[in-house]
């Protein structure tokens, strides 16, 4: 079994922003179905009685809360943003057994998060495509687009493939290279922040985000990382079928029932 579930799927501000009155965020406010907290993940693998877990990105800040000392291996950063690291900040003074955190290799962290570390083992000698295992999950880094160094990661596991591609404006070709001549994704998630024709910078926006969709052809493809600007767009319009629009708590398992 290979699982992956979203914890949240926010831009930084998440949906509903704050101050803002968009129908979006005024839909959040009075359904917490639609709320999106900051962009995180878990994936978990292996047998139900024997069930591994990684917690991808800690932008979530109630991590204390929901996952008790010793019930996942570790954390996998995609990179040091302060909504992909925040839950972090109170973790690390805990007293559980040290918590071993894979990232990007990206010196400058996030405000003194690498300096005091407390209980985090952070490990920050990954490269673009170089995979690696955890307990039998194979893991490859690869290069996103973004402002800061940043990864996204594709797991592998008893012939399953799930890429988690996230932030990221569209892929770098070498990465879209490597994607195209892995056999079929079954599951594909990815940042897509914006509108179409939206001044986009460091994210997707649904062109791109397409784009990605048309070149890889994944199984699954399910977008992430939404701003309630996208939000209020998808009031009014829709994507192709093929395309699943996130939501906190959705989770993709393989081989699907």
């Amino acid at each position: 079994m290979l699982r992956l579930t979203l914890l949240g799927t926010g831009a930084a501000g998440g949906v509903p922003l704050y101050g803002c009155h968009c129908t979006a965020c005024e839909a959040a406010s009075n359904d917490s179905n639609k709320e999106r907290k900051p962009c995180s993940a878990m994936v978990e693998w292996g047998e139900e009685h024997n069930k591994k877990r990684l917690l991808i990105d800690a932008g979530i800040m109630d991590i204390y809360k929901r996952f008790p000392a010793s019930s996942y291996i570790g954390f996998l950063l995609t990179h040091f943003h302060v909504d992909h690291v925040q839950g972090l900040f109170h973790l690390r003074w805990g007293n559980g057994p040290e918590i071993p955190v894979w990232s990007p290799n990206d010196s400058l962290g996030c405000a003194d998060l690498l300096k005091h570390s407390g209980c985090l083992d952070f490990r920050s000698n990954l490269s673009h495509a170089v995979s690696f295992y955890i307990e039998g999950l194979k893991i490859t880094p690869l290069m996103m687009e973004h402002s800061r160094p940043t990864f996204g990661y594709l797991f592998e596991f008893e012939g399953h493939r799930v890429a988690y591609l996230t932030d990221t404006d569209g892929l770098p070709a070498k990465t879209a290279q490597h994607l195209a001549a892995v056999e079929q994704l079954d599951a594909l998630i990815l940042d897509c922040s914006f509108p179409p024709g939206t001044e986009r910078g460091n994210h997707s926006d649904v062109d791109t985000a397409l784009e990605v969709y048309e070149r890889l052809k994944p199984k699954q493809f399910v977008i992430t990382h939404i701003s309630h600007e996208l939000d209020c767009w998808l009031e009014e319009h829709s994507f192709p079928s093929e395309v699943m629009i996130g939501r906190d708590g959705l989770s993709l398992s393989l081989p699907m029932l």
